[in-house]
């Protein structure tokens, strides 16, 4: 057997780590009358390759969205978004997620919420470390909505007010749906 203690790492390769392994368990058997339970293999979820900083984005509908830029909204709207005075009609909170996860359940929430005929909707980011200038999500998120599928949903972004989260959180305004024949 081992004595490590507990704040010592051990490096093993595979053949070490299967060879101690069997040190270890020796001669265990399961007992009689039990059924090994082994469970099913899992399928790996397919995965979105990431969209770097770097990389040049998909070409989005329109010019590209700003927090706090409001074009296109009208006027009344867009104060009533700005101060954080429109129903909030879903919220999605990204903490604890990795870049691509975040990615993902953005993109989804976003299609989800116009197939659900939402408008107004609370993503929170959390603010990030302010050593480094700001979490990652809060930098990533407004460049994610200004790309497909997002961009041609996506009306207006503000940062919202305190009371909902306030520099760690966005309000993303959904453009209306349009019912059949309706411009």
């Amino acid at each position: 057997m081992l004595n490590v203690r507990a704040d010592t790492v051990v490096c093993m390769s595979g053949d070490q780590h299967d060879d101690e392994f069997r040190r270890t368990v020796g001669d265990i058997r399961p007992l009689k009358g039990k059924r090994e339970r082994v469970a099913p293999p899992r399928r790996p979820l397919p995965v979105e390759p990431m969209r770097h900083e770097t990389e040049h984005p998909t070409p989005a509908e329109g010019p590209a969205l700003e927090i706090g830029n409001t074009a296109g909204v009208d006027r009344r709207t867009a104060e009533r978004l700005r101060r954080g005075k429109l129903n909030i009609d879903g919220r999605l909170d990204l903490h604890s997620h990795t870049q691509d996860d975040a990615y993902r359940a953005l993109t989804a929430f976003i299609t989800d919420s116009v197939a659900r005929g939402r408008r107004c909707l609370l993503i929170v980011t959390g603010k990030g470390a302010v050593s480094e200038g700001g979490g990652v999500l809060r930098r990533r998120v407004p460049q994610w909505l200004n790309l497909p599928p997002c961009r041609g949903h996506v009306l207006a972004i503000a940062q919202s007010q305190q009371q909902h989260g306030g520099a760690g959180a966005l309000y993303v305004l959904l453009k209306r749906s349009r019912k059949n024949g309706e411009k």
